[in-house]
């Protein structure tokens, strides 16, 4: 008897398949290799059969899995969580600046209404002055209430700064004031750099809030 139990030299035709198809997938078999080397070797039909057994077992570990490709709706998740991100750093900032446009129009109006009821001050010329400081506050405040206005105001705020940097460039060279009064009007140029940085923090919110995402779907074949 040989490893099987009932066969010297060669094994049946099925006994030696089922244990050729076990050797295949590398598991163990009830019959050694050198029994069924040998029967390969005298049965041309079992040899025929491994072979076939062979090429299938071989396309099917080369065949691919069909995996579906989700690169892009993880880039656009991805995309979109930045995008959240980013436009909740800007909404914070936002209200910061909010704060800041809002006090500042607090501060120029209440230093504006005592000049406005000639409080120690010459009436006429510095009660005009006074309602102009109270109409930029109002303007500055509005700013604060609505972000999405903010840029409307820049120009006049620009506009403002610059003209008050001119004249109290002129009234120091003539002599007619001192720098320290003239310090003050830094503020103006403040305030238009806030509101400015308030208007383009409201555009990049309106800009990001809500991100593009485009998903694709598989076409038809």
């Amino acid at each position: 008897m040989d490893d099987y139990g009932c066969m010297s030299t060669t094994a049946s035709c099925a006994a030696a398949r089922a244990d050729l198809s076990a050797r295949l997938d590398g598991e163990t078999t009830l019959l050694s290799a050198g029994v069924l080397d040998a029967h390969l070797a005298g049965c041309a039909d079992c040899a025929g059969w491994l072979a076939g057994a062979e090429r299938v077992t071989r396309q099917a570990r080369l065949r691919s899995v069909g995996v579906p490709d989700l690169t892009e709706r993880i880039l656009a998740a991805v995309a979109a969580d930045r995008s959240a991100t980013a436009t909740e750093t800007a909404a914070g900032v936002r209200r910061v600046l909010r704060l800041a446009v809002g006090i500042a129009a607090a501060v120029q109006f209440v230093l504006a209404l005592p000049v406005l009821f000639g409080v120690g001050v010459d009436p006429h010329a510095s009660r005009e002055m006074a309602s102009f400081d109270i109409a930029v506050a109002v303007g500055f405040a509005l700013a604060a209430w609505r972000p999405d206005r903010a840029r409307a105001f820049v120009p006049v705020a620009f506009v403002l700064a610059g003209c008050l940097a001119v004249t109290s460039v002129l009234d120091l060279s003539d002599g007619a004031t001192h720098i320290a009064h003239e310090v003050g009007h830094l503020a103006a140029l403040a305030q238009a750099g806030l509101l400015w940085a308030l208007g383009r923090r409201t555009a990049t919110i309106h800009h990001e809030g809500v991100p593009s995402v485009r998903v694709s779907t598989p076409s038809a074949s």
